[in-house]
């Protein structure tokens, strides 16, 4: 284990495997059969599921879940409170083949903060997902995503806006979420959040 972890402040199971050196932070836990590999930086309070595999050189931020069976490729970056649902995907190269060498043209991947990726969702690399965007289940996201936009189907489509705390949001205006009370803007077709309800985080936050 890296020299930048500390054991008492991080579970890792025991059939999974950190590779050093990484940075892994404070309340972090690493569930069943996972592979942390080298150049890692793993925020504070994140959740590693079983069977997930984190490539070198990844960047999560804090309190990120991950769920079972998901590969965090290189070029990949996820922003603090991001949700990758089980068995969804990423790529890091647009065009690949067994016999060529593309290590240099990996695409980056940006995944902003709140962002939820839903179950065999799957994003191609070079794309960023605004903050607090919602990607359905089995969703295949070819290009870049709007703050808080609803993304469905294959290729995906968006099909309205969400909220911070996850309920979609209606049309009508002012555009105030049913549920948490959070408002918003609508202006030139990005939605901007006005004001919010800060209980509905988790640690005020």
């Amino acid at each position: 284990m890296s020299d930048q972890i500390k054991a008492s402040e991080v579970f890792v199971h025991e059939s999974s495997y950190v590779d050093s050196p990484c940075k892994i932070g404070s309340g972090t836990k690493i569930w069943h059969f996972s592979h942390i590999m080298r150049d890692c930086e793993i925020g504070e309070r994140c959740n590693i599921g079983q069977n997930v595999v984190i490539s070198p050189g990844v960047r999560l931020g804090n309190n990120v879940k991950i769920q079972n069976n998901v590969s965090v490729y290189t070029g990949v970056i996820c922003e603090d409170d991001v949700f990758l649902g089980p068995s969804m995907v990423f790529t890091n190269v647009v065009n690949p083949r067994s016999a060529v060498v593309r290590k240099d043209e990996y695409r980056q991947t940006l995944v902003k903060k709140g962002t939820s990726v839903g179950a065999n969702a799957t994003i191609v690399c070079g794309v960023t997902l605004g903050e607090y965007s919602f990607i359905g289940a089995g969703a295949v996201v070819t290009k870049n995503v709007k703050s808080f936009a609803l993304m469905i189907g294959n290729p995906a489509r968006q099909t309205g806006w969400i909220c911070v705390c996850g309920v979609k949001l209606n049309a009508n205006k002012p555009i105030i979420c049913s549920s948490c009370g959070c408002e918003y803007l609508l202006e030139q077709e990005n939605l901007i959040l006005k004001s919010s309800k800060q209980d509905i985080f988790v640690n005020g936050k």
